[in-house]
C-alpha cells in the first residue's frame, strides 16, 4: 500500500478504496431491494412474506458472513507487515470455515424455519410465500460464503474496484432471474416473491464463479496462488480467524437482528402497517451502505497503517473517515425529508401502504447521525483488530436499551408501531456514543505503545 504523508494525498486514495466499495455495497442490497420492490407489484402478500423472509435471512447472513470479514484485517496487516506468503494459507483457511459456516446454517435452517413462522402468526399466503422464499435462497448459501472470503481478500489488497465489478456483473443477473420467476415470464413458473428467492440463488452461484476466475487468473491475485496449493485444516489459523470474526459477526448480529426483531414483533399488526414498515426499513438500509462503505474502507487503510506501525496515519484516516460520514448523512437525511412520496411510491402503489410508508420515513431521518459516527468507528476498530468491546456495546446497546424501549412505547404508549422506531433509535445513539469513547481509549493506548517502543 502507498504511503500517503499528506492530508490531501489520504484523502484521494481512501476516496479510491471507498468509491468501490460503495458501488458493490450497494449493488449488494439493489438484489435485496430487487427482490422486494419486485415482489410488491404482485401482490402485498408477496411483499409482505419477501419483507419477512428477508428480515429472518439478512441477520443470519450479515451476523455469519461478519465472521468472514476477519479475513480484510487480517490480510490487511499481514500485507502491511510485508507477510505476503502467509496470505494464500490464511485465506484457503477462511474458506474451510466459510463451508462449515454454510452446511451449519442450512442444517438449523431445516430445524427452526417451519417453528419460527409457525409462531409468528402471519397470514397463511404470506408465511408460504416467507418459507419457500427463504428455502429457495437456501441453494445459494454454500457460494454466497465462499464468495464472502473472497471479497475480503480481494479488498485487503485494496483492489475494491474488482469487487465492484463482480457485483455489477451480478445485478443484471438478478433483475432477469427476477423478471422470469417472479412473473412468470418466457415460459417460466410464476412463482410471485417465492421466484425472488430462486433468482437470489442462481445470482450466487454466478457471482463466486466470476471471482473464482478472477483470483485464479488476473493479477496482482493470481500470484499468491490461492488454489494452487492444498492446504490441510489448521485449528490455530481457524481460531485466528474466529477470535477476530465472532465478535464480529455478534456485534453485526445484534445490530441487524433488532431490526429484524421489530419487523416480527410487528407482526401483532396488519399486512399493510408490515409492509409499510419494511419498506422504510428497507430505504433507511439502502442509505445505510454509505456509512457501511466507509467502514471497510477503513478497516483496510487503517489496518495497514497499524501493520507497518504508521500509528499516526492510521489516526489520521480514522477521522477523515468518520467527518465524511457524518457530511453524507446530513446530505441523506435531507434527501429522505424532502423525496418521502417519491421514496415510497418505489415500494407500492397501494394508497394505504404509501401514505404509512411516508410517516415511518420521518423516523428514519432518526437514523442518519448515529449511523455515520458508529459504523466507521466499528470499521477503524477493526483495522485495529480490537473487536471485543465492540460487540459488549451492540448486545448493550441494542438488546438492552433500544429494544426494551421501543416495546414499552408501542405497547403502553398512544405511538403503536413508531414506538419501535423510537427504541431503534435510542439504540443506536447508545452505540454510537459508546464507540466513540473506546476509539479514544485504542487511538491514545497505541500511541503510547510506539512512543515506548
Amino acid at each position: 500500500m502507498k504511503n500517503n504523508s499528506l492530508k490531501r494525498e489520504k484523502l484521494i486514495y481512501f476516496s479510491s478504496i471507498l468509491f468501490p466499495i460503495l458501488v458493490t455495497q450497494l449493488g449488494l442490497y439493489a438484489m435485496n431491494f430487487f427482490d422486494i420492490t419486485m415482489s410488491g407489484k404482485v401482490h402485498p402478500n408477496d411483499l409482505a412474506g419477501v419483507a419477512i423472509g428477508s428480515s429472518l435471512w439478512v441477520p443470519v447472513y450479515t451476523g455469519l458472513s461478519g465472521i468472514l470479514l476477519s479475513i480484510t484485517p487480517i490480510v490487511a496487516q499481514l500485507v502491511g507487515a510485508k507477510k505476503t506468503k502467509d496470505v494464500p494459507y490464511m485465506v484457503v483457511q477462511g474458506i474451510y470455515v466459510s463451508i462449515v459456516i454454510s452446511i451449519i446454517v442450512t442444517i438449523l435452517g431445516v430445524i427452526v424455519l417451519d417453528p419460527i413462522l409457525q409462531n409468528m402468526g402471519l397470514d397463511k399466503p404470506v408465511s408460504h410465500i416467507a418459507k419457500w422464499y427463504l428455502i429457495s435462497l437456501s441453494l445459494g448459501i454454500l457460494p454466497l460464503f465462499i464468495y464472502a472470503v473472497l471479497r475480503c481478500f480481494i479488498d485487503a489488497l485494496g483492489y475494491t474496484r474488482i469487487t465492484m465489478f463482480v457485483t455489477l456483473c451480478s445485478l443484471p443477473i438478478n433483475f432477469v432471474f427476477n423478471y422470469l420467476f417472479i412473473f412468470g415470464k418466457l415460459g417460466f413458473p410464476k412463482l410471485g416473491g417465492i421466484g425472488a428467492g430462486v433468482a437470489s440463488a442462481i445470482t450466487y452461484w454466478c457471482i463466486t464463479a466470476i471471482a473464482v476466475i478472477i483470483v485464479m487468473k488476473q493479477s496482482p491475485f493470481k500470484k499468491y496462488g490461492i488454489f494452487k496449493t492444498f492446504y490441510s485444516v489448521s485449528i490455530k489459523a481457524w481460531m485466528e480467524i474466529l477470535k477476530i470474526g465472532v465478535p464480529i459477526g455478534l456485534s453485526i448480529f445484534f445490530e441487524t437482528s433488532i431490526f429484524a426483531a421489530v419487523t416480527l414483533l410487528m407482526s401483532q399488526y396488519n399486512t399493510i402497517t408490515i409492509a409499510s414498515h419494511q419498506a422504510a426499513i428497507n430505504f433507511a438500509s439502502f442509505l445505510y451502505m454509505i456509512p457501511l462503505s466507509i467502514s471497510m474502507a477503513l478497516t483496510i487503510v487503517v489496518g495497514h497503517e497499524v501493520g507497518a506501525k504508521r500509528i499516526r496515519d492510521a489516526k489520521q484516516y480514522s477521522y477523515l473517515g468518520i467527518s465524511m460520514a457524518i457530511f453524507l448523512s446530513v446530505l441523506s437525511a435531507a434527501l429522505i425529508y424532502f423525496f418521502r412520496p417519491e421514496v415510497a411510491s418505489i415500494y407500492t402503489e397501494n394508497s394505504a401502504v404509501l401514505k404509512l410508508t411516508q410517516d415511518f420515513l420521518i423516523y428514519a431521518i432518526f437514523f442518519q447521525l448515529s449511523d455515520a459516527i458508529a459504523a466507521p468507528i466499528q470499521g477503524v476498530l477493526r483495522g485495529y483488530k480490537d473487536v471485543n468491546i465492540t460487540f459488549i456495546m451492540a448486545l448493550i446497546s441494542y438488546w438492552v436499551i433500544g429494544l426494551p424501549i421501543g416495546y414499552l412505547l408501542a405497547t403502553f404508549t398512544s405511538l403503536d408501531a413508531f414506538g419501535y422506531w423510537i427504541g431503534l433509535i435510542s439504540g443506536l445513539a447508545a452505540g454510537a456514543v459508546g464507540l466513540s469513547a473506546r476509539l479514544f481509549v485504542i487511538q491514545r493506548k497505541n500511541e503510547s505503545a510506539l512512543g515506548n517502543s
